[in-house]
């Protein structure tokens, strides 16, 4: 499985997201730190959760951190989090 694969299945079992894209922006890190040839370093994440609900930003995105804590802490060198209001899905 890749970890675009991994990171939507483990936010979509955490989360019940109304909308999620996983994205992989490795390409535009090229010789960047953390960049490793086959990609897959680098990430955006753009959700909507009702799950965030009454969480400020730091409290969405430490969530979205502890889902992912094993690939962070592993493959993952960089990941960018876009909490989307619900209201807009």
């Amino acid at each position: 499985m890749s970890m675009t694969d991994t990171i939507h299945a483990k936010l979509t079992e955490k989360f019940a997201p109304l909308h999620l894209e996983v994205i992989d922006e490795s390409q535009s890190h090229h010789g960047h730190a953390g960049w490793r040839e086959g990609g897959e370093t680098h990430f955006r994440v753009r959700i909507a959760t009702r799950n965030f609900d009454g969480l400020s930003r730091v409290a969405q995105h430490r969530a979205v951190n502890e889902a992912l804590d094993d690939e962070l802490k592993s493959s993952v060198h960089a990941l960018a989090i876009e909490v989307l209001p619900t209201s807009s899905i």
